[in-house]
């Protein structure tokens, strides 16, 4: 995997809506983001050319949102490409997409939930991306955004170092929305559930593989797509999954994993992360989720070595730590941490 340039101070950075147009509904939501994005990290922020148009144009031209990936790749000036929101649009950008402008400009690329297509489009093309916080969410936190996801971003995207151990967030998380359309719901504060801490459901000893995953649904709308990895690329991998704002069941998952389990996917894996449940679902049915893997992995599978570590804080609950693909973790059941052992970016 090629890692890009880390960035840095003063570095231009592409804002880019690669499925809704969230700043076109909401351009008060964006402009914060960009504005918290660039008071924290010192980069300049700019727009893709099509990044602020009305979400029904962009739907009707997915070839201009695709343009805009392949131009800033391409661009020279800029460093880093940050998703503006998710969507489910983005597997409509596949026909116009360049994997060779990919591999010949690595840079920082973040983004999460549809986005995973995109990533996915990166991995291919063997240029280390990162799963991580958009500018309208994550970015565009209400009254300011947290500590946790910044230092997060910071570690993983704007140093040239081992991201080390990645603690669970003991400041609390949250899940409630506060509408977008009220202006003044932006100075709101969302209320914080307390942290539970992540479950380390089984698994001995320390295992170690590469990370690749995204989220659960859009991973099930790209199976069979020219982007879905070659089967080696799960040898001894770390897969990542998360489940988006639609709060999907504990059967959703399920039948998730019983057909990587059929593909052959299961059997070659090192471990599995799950990102604490998305959406309108309640803390004590958090546990079917377990369940709902443990069944799948271990009762019908018989993988009971496999290091499972589930409530995690990444995905569509806040704050999230980053997630880069392709680059090696590590989960320790005997201590239960979970670690990146390289570096995702280059000096």
């Amino acid at each position: 995997m090629i890692k890009p340039k880390k960035l840095k101070p003063g570095d231009k950075v592409a804002a880019i809506s690669l499925s809704w147009g969230g700043p076109g509904s909401f351009p008060h939501r964006y402009q914060a983001g960009k504005r918290q994005f660039t008071e924290e990290f010192g980069v300049e922020v700019v727009e893709t050319s099509h990044a602020l148009r009305d979400p029904a144009w962009l739907t009707e031209h997915p070839e201009a949102r695709a343009s805009d990936l392949m131009e800033a790749f391409a661009d020279p000036s800029i460093n880093g490409i940050v998703s503006t929101i998710g969507g489910e649009e983005s597997i409509r950008l596949l026909p116009h997409i360049r994997g060779e402008v990919i591999t010949s400009n690595p840079k920082v690329f973040l983004g999460y939930s549809d986005t995973t297509v995109s990533h996915l489009v990166c991995f291919r093309a063997g240029v280390v991306s990162f799963y991580g916080p958009a500018f309208m969410s994550g970015f565009a936190e209400n009254a300011g955004m947290f500590p946790y996801m910044v230092n997060s971003v910071r570690k993983t995207c704007f140093r040239a170092a081992p991201v080390g151990v990645v603690y669970p967030s003991i400041d609390g998380w949250t899940v409630e929305h506060l509408h977008w359309g009220n202006q003044e719901n932006q100075q709101r504060r969302r209320s914080l559930n307390p942290s539970l801490g992540w479950r380390f459901l089984q698994g001995t000893g320390k295992a170690e593989g590469r990370l690749i995953g995204g989220c659960l649904e859009v991973l099930d709308w790209v199976r069979g797509t020219s982007i879905w990895p070659e089967a080696a690329a799960f040898d001894e991998a770390i897969l990542f999954l998360e489940t988006s704002e639609g709060a999907a069941p504990p059967q959703t998952v399920t039948h998730a994993l019983r057909t990587y389990a059929a593909m052959g996917i299961l059997g070659r894996l090192s471990g599995i992360l799950f990102g604490r449940p998305g959406g309108a679902v309640p803390i004590e049915r958090f546990s079917q989720y377990d369940e709902a893997i443990l069944q799948v992995v271990t009762e019908e599978e018989g993988l009971s070595h496999l290091p499972v570590v589930t409530n995690m804080d990444f995905g569509h609950t806040d704050p999230m730590f980053v997630l880069p693909y392709g680059v090696t973790a590590q989960i320790d059941c005997e201590s239960q941490r979970f670690a990146i052992l390289e570096s995702a970016v280059v000096d």
